[in-house]
């Protein structure tokens, strides 16, 4: 522990810290201990046996009756044992140590006050109700009268006086020790630097426990102006409920709310190490990792309260995991009760980190609530790293993904409200003003808007993200938000990639999100390849791209004169492409090659469609024809036909008559023949 101003200050009056009792009916020589019991030096044999806790102390009557009312009631009480009196004080506060203190004053002896001692002896004091009832000068008004005179005025011992109290609740805040030695604390903490001459701790040192005597170079000298943060590292030794106590005074006192986060986001990397990146403490990679710190308890601490608390995984065998996760649960709870409402008192790195670990701690839900709020705030200021926050829950998705909808949900909120409400507030509410009114602008949406492309496109490789989660995160934010829509091309093509079975309607959902016309020409190029996108999202990036390109033409040709003699014309074609990147000139002779071939294709289209055309036309004029044909009497067809076939049959009369006759002669010959044969 700490050395006090007043430690080494034996054999010097009472008011430099010595105590001494003029008046005592036993002499000695000191007090022996022997084992785990107290003697006293001298010839007169002991009378009274004083248990406190495990160490005996063997007293004699009369001093301790003349001083303590407690004594001389319970004595009283045990009438029992005339020859040897036995008392236990259990619940003594200060314990074995302030009850030595306090014999060995009863007795006359010189006993040194110092800030590590003074508190339980005071507590020890009222406890064995020492008034001035008993006897003039007691130990309840000396210890008094150190605490107010000695103790207040110095920043250092009211540090570690409060610290002292840690152990003797609640004796030490019925006694106002506690509320004293805080407002001592927060008066000197908000004095003007300049007029600072005591010695204080500064930045933090490498050994655990840092002792006033080793910290010479750190006491502030003409030479080394006092910065305005002096005060964070004392005052980060005590325990949480003190802090919060020790914070809010000085608030009361009108502290500069940047002053008060910055002591807070410092007090939090102290005792939460899961909580920093770099520094001291452990990076986030270790925020989950089981503590191993079994230091004994030194000093006047606690023992759950030693250097500092660490991350525990659940689900451990141990029991102490869960005591710590309960500490630092209390810890985060009293610290998200202090943060300054203004804006930009803490940043939002601290929020989002402090949120992560209330998340995983199961904190209550309403502070958890403020915390989004605070974030959304600030939400602007967030970077990717810390918005990646795990899902703690039985969540299916691996980030949690909810959390940041609602946290840019906040966001707009906050937008929406100081843009209805432009008045201004009064002066008393200049810093916080000062503070909304660097964000209420539209870089603080495209800020936001690039934030949650790069999110999206990091939590798209997860295979359990629904459609939905992703389209309605997608769209939250207003069109105005985005002018490029070249990073939500990106996270929909990471989706698609890690997500091969969506449907057709589905895809096309998804791609609806972006806008074709808010796409740069790297990634029109790249969309135009992509076999991943549903072909009509294909057409309209390269339709959009056809009319910017020939938009862009148009807008370099026809300039207005008046405009040509404020502007530098570009003299050629290569002075353009000297004065442009290479890789956007390449990126354009593609694209140009592209637009050229789609050109040529479609003058083949419209080539093959005249010729189909032109067939049509004939076809058309074929199909009038015959039709005019069809359209003759029915009459004068018939007679046609009719004159046709007489005259077919006539010809057929003709050519049968000859060979009828021809057939006969034929006959009447053949008999004859056959006659003739015969005879």
């Amino acid at each position: 522990m700490w050395e006090s101003e007043t430690e080494s200050v034996r054999g010097r009056e009472y008011g430099n810290g010595v105590l001494s009792s003029n008046k005592h009916g036993v002499k000695t020589d000191g007090f022996e201990l022997r084992g785990q019991s107290w003697y006293v030096a001298t010839d007169i044999p002991s009378d009274l046996l004083v248990q406190v806790g495990d160490v005996n102390f063997h007293l004699h009557k009369y001093p301790m009756l003349s001083r303590s009312g407690k004594v001389n009631r319970l004595i009283y009480e045990s009438n029992n044992h005339p020859d040897l009196n036995k008392i236990a004080l259990e619940d003594l506060p200060g314990g074995p140590e302030a009850f030595e203190l306090a014999a060995k004053f009863c007795y006359g002896i010189a006993v040194d006050l110092t800030a590590g001692n003074i508190s339980g002896l005071r507590c020890a004091a009222e406890y064995l109700e020492m008034t001035e009832d008993l006897d003039e000068g007691n130990l309840i008004f000396k210890t008094e009268a150190f605490l107010s005179y000695v103790v207040l005025s110095s920043w250092r011992d009211s540090i570690l006086v409060l610290k002292s109290c840690e152990k003797l609740s609640p004796w030490a805040e019925n006694l106002q020790i506690v509320r004293r030695c805080s407002e001592s604390i927060a008066w000197k903490a908000c004095a003007n630097p300049k007029g600072i001459k005591w010695a204080y701790t500064g930045k933090p040192s490498k050994v655990s426990s840092p002792k006033w005597n080793d910290l010479k170079d750190s006491s502030p000298s003409r030479s080394q102006p006092v910065p305005p943060d002096w005060w964070f590292e004392d005052v980060s030794i005590l325990r949480t409920d003190h802090f919060v106590r020790v914070i809010t005074a000085i608030k009361v006192k009108g502290m500069r709310f940047e002053l008060i986060g910055a002591s807070i986001m410092h007090y939090a990397a102290k005792w939460l190490p899961g909580l920093i990146k770099d520094g001291q403490g452990q990076g986030p990679a270790d925020d989950m990792s089981i503590s191993t710190n079994s230091n004994s308890s030194g000093g006047t601490g606690s023992s759950s309260w030693k250097g500092g608390l660490h991350m525990i995984v659940a689900g451990t065998k141990d029991d102490t995991p869960s005591i710590q996760a309960k500490d630092q649960r209390m810890i985060i709870e009293s610290l998200v009760s202090i943060i300054p409402p203004q804006k930009d008192s803490v940043s939002c790195s601290f929020l989002l980190r402090l949120l992560r670990m209330a998340n995983m701690l199961k904190v209550a839900p309403a502070l958890v609530t403020e915390l989004e709020k605070r974030v959304g705030m600030q939400f602007e200021q967030t970077t990717l790293a810390d918005l990646l926050i795990p899902s703690y829950n039985k969540s299916e998705t691996m980030y949690d993904v909810d959390l940041v909808q609602r946290l840019l949900e906040h966001f707009l909120v906050q937008e929406q409200t100081e843009s209805s409400s432009p008045s201004r507030p009064p002066f008393s509410d200049k810093h916080m003003y000062e503070g909304t009114q660097r964000s209420n602008n539209p870089n603080a949406k495209m800020r936001v808007a690039r934030l949650v492309d790069s999110y999206l496109t990091e939590v798209s490789r997860d295979r359990n993200l629904s459609l939905t989660k992703f389209q309605v995160l997608a769209e939250a934010l207003p069109e105005s938000a985005r002018t490029c829509d070249d990073g939500l091309y990106r996270a929909i093509d990471s989706y698609l990639k890690a997500h091969p079975t969506l449907s057709e309607h589905e895809r096309k959902r998804l791609c609806r999100v972006m806008d074709c016309q808010k796409l740069s020409i790297d990634a029109c190029m790249h969309a135009a390849q992509n076999e991943r996108l549903p072909l009509r999202i294909v057409v309209q990036v390269l339709f959009s791209e056809q009319v910017k390109i020939s938009n862009a033409l148009a807008n370099s040709t026809l300039k207005d004169p008046a405009e040509t003699q404020y502007q530098p014309l570009i003299p050629n074609h290569k002075t353009l492409l000297e004065a442009t990147p290479l890789s956007f000139q390449e990126g354009w002779a593609a694209a140009k090659k592209d637009i050229n071939t789609l050109k040529f294709e479609l003058e083949s289209v419209k080539a093959k469609y005249l010729e189909l055309q032109n067939d049509m036309e004939n076809l058309q004029r074929q199909f009038e024809k015959m039709s005019k044909q069809k359209q003759t009497s029915a009459w004068t067809s018939g007679w046609k036909k009719l004159s046709k076939l007489t005259k077919m049959t006539a010809v057929e009369n003709h050519d049968i008559v000859p060979q009828i006759s021809t057939a006969a002669e034929q006959t009447r010959k053949t008999p004859r023949r056959w006659r003739n044969s015969i005879s």
